[in-house]
């Protein structure tokens, strides 16, 4: 029984029944009896957890500080910005009654803070002296309106990061929507080995209730683009319908200019989406708890020396968390295939030849390339290829995005470019009519973002009118 637990459908085939098999059979999630709501197992929350400790550093260095509000929101809260409560509640849960007692007033489960927080936002910033005023806050978030969940890419329940900043100017707060988009983005890179297309959403896709909303956006294998993460500046919309105001060096009262923004569970879906292979998970070398698994090839006659080197080996690699699996009831065959499964980066692996050599057998998950090392020069060898395969893993992705990317123009090469899976590139007027035109076209494209840098030449091929802006369009989720 060599593959107890192997991967039975291969991504290209079937990426759906692959993805679900993966996140099982690699002990990521399991499934709960409310649809849409996942187990985190140890090995995602692991995820999670580096993902924390990464972001609470830099947060911590722009004095962003954690807090936490909580997860039932008043009714008459959540309706005071307009936009916001029409663009949410098709999403809201209710709890409604409490035993047996109906409640006076309905309150909503968290789809999104704004509201809760910024009702103590008016309490505490009173004077020029308040601001910035810029807090965080991990939790979960309940958001109800949608038919497919998918672990991860699309739940109901998720966890999350919420940033909301005050500032006294305008100019304040649109860099630092811009600033946090920036360090999401490195997030991804350097964590996550994920790239993504920043950019503007449109003003039908931008969060509800702000000013404007910028997004990074990827795509996944299945040829469905996924929104990674969002910043928005929200201008004063929030400030004047909460009545967030202060009074100004020269003592006149004024409004907060506001910002919010998050970061979710999502991008570990989007982690075994992209680098996951037909033998399982892949997980990128800072990401994973456990960066080395020690297999020791253990005969009778000269298991005692084997285990006694493997315990050397794992001594030496003590900065990588390295495991030793010397379990004797599986054979170096079924581990190799567990290992692979769960998408640990590097595998060792150890035998009587390999002791009489003072060498090791060095297996990349990434490229399942195998190569013998010195023990001498193990230690380094494992720091440069956990680099490597890293680097190996954006790479790739940033090359599949790119070769997904095509420019189009008109809507008969749109059509053929959103049905093959990829991502279509186009100058674009901007306009609502338009945005809804494609979508109507090409049977359910949506705009992804605007780029930030690249500027539009000539004229949308909808409607003929200036082109104001590049786009991208693609079927996601």
């Amino acid at each position: 029984m060599e593959k107890p637990e192997a991967i039975t459908v291969k991504k290209r085939d079937n990426f759906s029944e692959w993805y679900s098999q993966v996140i099982q059979k690699a002990e990521l999630a399991d499934y709960s009896k409310v649809s849409g709501c996942i187990v985190f197992r140890p090995r995602a929350y692991y995820i999670w957890e580096t993902v924390q400790s990464y972001m609470n550093n830099v947060f911590k260095k722009l004095n962003i500080k954690n807090a936490y509000f909580p997860l039932l929101i008043p009714e008459s809260l959540l309706k005071k910005e307009k936009e916001h409560v029409e663009g949410f509640n098709p999403e809201v849960a209710w709890v409604t009654q409490a035993g047996d007692t109906k409640l006076n007033e309905r309150l909503a489960i968290r789809p999104t803070s704004e509201t809760i927080m910024y009702d103590h936002y008016r309490k505490w910033i009173h004077s020029w002296k308040d601001l910035p005023l810029k807090l965080n806050q991990w939790n979960n978030i309940i958001r109800w309106e949608f038919q497919h969940p998918v672990p991860f890419l699309r739940t109901r329940e998720f966890l999350w990061q919420e940033g909301h900043n005050a500032f006294a100017t305008e100019k304040e707060v649109k860099q630092d929507t811009l600033l946090m988009l920036n360090i999401y983005e490195k997030t991804l890179k350097e964590l996550y080995a994920i790239p993504a297309l920043k950019g503007k959403k449109s003003e039908k896709e931008k969060f509800a209730g702000a000013f404007y909303t910028l997004s990074l956006e990827t795509l996944l294998p299945n040829g469905k683009a996924i929104q990674c993460c969002t910043s928005h500046d929200l201008g004063q919309n929030f400030s004047r319908a909460f009545e967030i105001n202060y009074l100004d060096k020269n003592e006149k009262k004024q409004y907060v200019w506001q910002n919010s923004w998050g970061f979710t569970t999502r991008t570990i879906g989007i982690m075994i989406a992209l680098h996951g292979d037909d033998h399982g998970l892949v997980i990128p070398p800072k990401l994973a708890e456990i960066k080395v698994i020690i297999i020791p090839i253990i005969f009778e006659d000269s298991k005692k020396q084997v285990l006694k080197k493997a315990n050397e080996v794992k001594k030496l690699l003590k900065n990588y968390n390295t495991y030793l699996d010397d379990r004797e009831d599986y054979s170096a065959g079924w581990k190799f295939n567990e290992y692979e499964l769960k998408g640990f980066p590097i595998r060792i692996e150890i035998g009587p030849k390999d002791i009489k050599k003072n060498q090791v057998i060095l297996v990349r998950r990434d490229t399942l390339k195998k190569e013998t090392v010195k023990i001498k020069n193990l230690n380094k060898k494992i720091e440069k290829t956990l680099e490597e395969i890293h680097n190996n893993l954006y790479n790739k992705a940033k090359k599949f995005l790119n070769e997904g990317i095509i420019k189009v123009k008109n809507i008969n090469d749109m059509k053929k470019v959103i049905d093959s899976g990829k991502i279509a590139k186009i100058d674009w007027c901007l306009d609502l009519k338009c945005e809804d035109m494609i979508k109507e076209k090409t049977k359910g494209a949506k705009s992804l973002n605007i780029s930030l840098t690249e500027k539009a030449h000539g004229k949308c091929f909808v409607c003929n009118n200036k082109a104001n802006g590049v786009a991208y369009f693609a079927k996601s989720y």
